[in-house]
């Protein structure tokens, strides 16, 4: 059976795929990430798997792991491991020689971009822009089948292009960055601020009396109940979030722009309007072929499949 394993690679635990030709996934196996996130013994814990993975499907063609950071995908090297805390790691290498097999490196959100293109929602477009929007705001670029990662493959951090001059201090030390702006983390800070400012909010409800409890859906599900200050916090939110996919748009001008993350699962909801307003925003308004906004449609399966068909590529 001609298959390749992909692998997402988190602070938390990493999840491991069998995948075939046409990107499905035959076979699916998660861990905890060692204790401390711990080189060795993650590298270790990965091959173990692998081996059992092996043992019951027969030997991949390769195996293609996303990582979290800043990585040289030509060396196969971890420059930074973002939340890992890995500097200068050699992972492609180190695990290559512990299973015989040739082992391709890359970005977890660059391999979530690369997954929608070969097989997910992008998979009808030349170029893309995956936006992935959870505790911050991640990404990957595609023209022409290929990864924009920029020089050592630092590039393409779209969460930390600024909306706001002099605005929300974000993560990175900058003031203003989309990510403070459009991750589903500012949009929780934004839905309890405006719960703390209107008591009378139906929001209240849904999060049983409790602003703690506000999450991603908490306004979008307040909008579906009529709720004024529902209303307000998701048609503030999408304007950051369609301020920041403009400018993206206007730099690389992609086919299509793909939204992923949780909220993704509010479907028309979130993309409708911002077609309307990415529409009205870019360059070019009326003059050139629309860039399609759309839903990603792998879930979090898009890192493994999107590492595995890059192993097939780069192999």
């Amino acid at each position: 059976m001609s298959y390749r394993i992909g692998i997402d690679l988190g602070g938390t635990f990493v999840k491991f795929g069998a995948v075939d030709e046409s990107g499905n996934i035959l076979k699916k196996d998660k861990i905890p990430t060692p204790a401390g996130c711990d080189y060795g013994a993650t590298v270790s814990a990965i091959a173990e798997v692998i081996k059992r993975l092996v043992a019951d499907m027969g030997m991949p063609e390769s195996v293609g792991i996303g990582c979290p950071g800043v990585i040289d995908g030509e060396h196969g090297m971890v420059i930074t491991g973002g939340n890992l805390g890995w500097e200068i790691k050699p992972l492609a290498q180190d695990l290559g020689r512990l299973l015989g097999i040739p082992v391709t490196l890359a970005n977890d959100a660059n391999a979530a971009a690369y997954g929608e293109y070969a097989c997910g929602a992008g998979k009808e477009y030349k170029s893309i822009v995956l936006i992935t929007l959870g505790t911050g705001v991640g990404g990957g670029v595609i023209f022409g089948g290929k990864l924009f990662t920029g020089e050592l493959g630092a590039g393409a951090e779209l969460g930390h292009t600024v909306i706001r001059m002099d605005g929300e201090p974000c993560g990175c030390g900058r003031r203003g960055c989309f990510e403070a702006y459009a991750s589903a983390s500012a949009l929780v800070r934004q839905t309890k601020d405006a719960m703390v400012c209107h008591p009378e909010s139906k929001m209240w409800e849904l999060c049983r009396g409790n602003a703690d409890n506000a999450d991603g859906r908490t306004a979008f599900d307040g909008m579906r109940q009529d709720d004024e200050t529902a209303k307000e916090v998701v048609e503030r939110y999408l304007n950051y979030l369609a301020e920041g996919i403009a400018n993206i748009v206007n730099v690389f001008r992609p086919q299509a722009v793909l939204i992923g993350g949780g909220i993704s699962a509010e479907g028309e909801t979130i993309t409708k309007p911002l077609q309307e307003i990415v529409d009205f925003r870019i360059l070019g308004h009326g003059r050139y072929a629309p860039v399609k906004i759309g839903a990603a449609s792998l879930g979090n399966d898009a890192g493994l499949v999107g590492a595995a068909m890059l192993a097939k590529e780069t192999k």
